[in-house]
């Protein structure tokens, strides 16, 4: 399974059709520490959803599954968690952002969560 990587999943959802209800259960799968904000307080298995910011002491990825509009008010706090890695997954690809991380040292990438994991590149 590869070494553990604490993942943030932003724009977190109870609701079951939700990408990013499928994407915290499978980093769960497959062991991967996940800490979840989302608009609405709740659970996804054995994660918390929580409506203000975490600041894990170890990050190594987030996951956005905000549109870019809704990114802007996130730009700062993401920037201050310093992840390893941004995953813009399809439909929240942000260029502005991209750049901003970049200058940052946080690498970005365009894919999906989902596929990562279930094909082994998480």
């Amino acid at each position: 399974m590869g070494n553990p990587k604490p993942t943030l999943v932003l724009g977190a959802s109870e609701k079951e059709d939700r990408y990013s209800n499928r994407a915290i259960k499978d980093l769960q799968l497959f062991q991967h520490p996940v800490y979840a904000v989302g608009v609405r307080k709740g659970m996804v298995g054995s994660t918390p959803i929580e409506t203000t910011w975490v600041h894990p002491t170890e990050l190594d990825t987030v996951t956005l599954y905000l549109s870019p509009e809704n990114q802007k008010p996130f730009y700062n706090y993401l920037l201050e968690l310093k992840p390893k890695r941004i995953i813009f997954n399809p439909g929240t690809e942000n260029e502005e952002l991209q750049l901003l991380a970049q200058e940052a040292g946080i690498n970005t990438l365009e894919a999906c969560t989902l596929v990562l994991l279930r094909t082994g590149q998480y």
